[in-house]
Order: C-alpha cells, then sequence, then structure tokens
C-alpha cells in the first residue's frame, strides 16, 4: 500500500508562504517572543538615557547679572556636571549595549532579554553562536530592517524561517533553547 500525498495547502495569505523542506515555523521563535526579548534588552538603555535626560534637564546653571543697581537671577542652560553625568549615562548604555548584543549574544547566542525569553540567534548551516564578528554585522544589518520604515523587523510574522531582513543577509536564525 503506498501513501498518499497531501497537497500544499491553498495560496491563502493569512498563511504565508509554505516553508521549504525543512522550514517547520514551529522550529523557530515566534516575533512576539522577539519583540519582549528586546523591550527587556532595551530597558537598562532608556533608563540610564532617562536619568541623563533628567539630570540635564535638573541641573541648570545659575547666573545673576546686575546692570546698575538692578540685578536679575536667570537659567542658562544645563551645567558642566550634568552635562557630564548625561555623558557618561551615555557611553554606559552604548558600552552595555555592545556587550550584551555583540559580545554576549555572539558568543552564548543569546542576550539577556533572549534569555530571559529562551532562544538564541544561531548560524542557520551550523545552528551555533554566531560569534562575535557576526553579530556585530547583524547588528549592523539590522539597519536595513529599518531603514524601510521598519518593515524588516515585521518580516518574521510572515517567514517560515521567521527571519528578520538582516537574518537573511546573515544566515542567522533564532530558535528556542
Amino acid at each position: 500500500m503506498t501513501s498518499q500525498q497531501v497537497p500544499p495547502p491553498s495560496g491563502d495569505f493569512a498563511q504565508g508562504p509554505t516553508p521549504g523542506p525543512g522550514a517547520d515555523p514551529s522550529n523557530y521563535t515566534p516575533w512576539f517572543t522577539r519583540v519582549v526579548a528586546y523591550v527587556i534588552d532595551s530597558i537598562p538603555v532608556y533608563l540610564l538615557a532617562a536619568i541623563g535626560g533628567i539630570v540635564l534637564a535638573t541641573f541648570q546653571k545659575v547666573e545673576t547679572v546686575c546692570i546698575y543697581d538692578v540685578c536679575a537671577t536667570g537659567k542658562n542652560g544645563p551645567s558642566t556636571t550634568a552635562w557630564i553625568i548625561f555623558s557618561v549615562c551615555v557611553l554606559i548604555a552604548v558600552v552595555f549595549s555592545l556587550w550584551n548584543f555583540v559580545v554576549r549574544q555572539g558568543k552564548t547566542g543569546s542576550s539577556i532579554g533572549k534569555q530571559m525569553m529562551k532562544f538564541q540567534v544561531v548560524d542557520e548551516p551550523s545552528q551555533q553562536p554566531i560569534g562575535v564578528g557576526k553579530s556585530f554585522l547583524r547588528q549592523i544589518a539590522h539597519g536595513v530592517d529599518a531603514v524601510i520604515c521598519y518593515i524588516g523587523f515585521l518580516f518574521p510574522l510572515w517567514d517560515a524561517k521567521r527571519q528578520t531582513i538582516a537574518d537573511k543577509l546573515l544566515k542567522t536564525v533564532c530558535v528556542p533553547l
């Protein structure tokens, strides 16, 4: 007795493209899980930016100007201390992002958010973490996802392997741990 061949589903738009051989969408991390991981990864960066911004807005230079016997006191922009604190906050945010998205993710496959959401970025052919260099290139390639009105970040919603454009360019996939 021969087994029956089941025809592929019709080209229904809601189903998206039919996965290729071995491309079962359940083997790849869902879009919403990736978004939550990004939000988790962004919290320290935005918190540092907020602290720096509050310091800039709060710590103002105060100057008193006197003309003859009439004196006026007013604020004249952020103080030097405020600019230093703001700059340190921005520097820490940049260093954290590079460590989290490039070094940590490159070596382990997961940023902090990805680890919390239990998935990793791997090289598609080898299924191994992508390494620091390729992780850096992937972050740069996300610029392509962003430059086209952020549509590239939505690709995992309909792509068989749930890849962004950056993932396609660098042959990476996000897989559950």
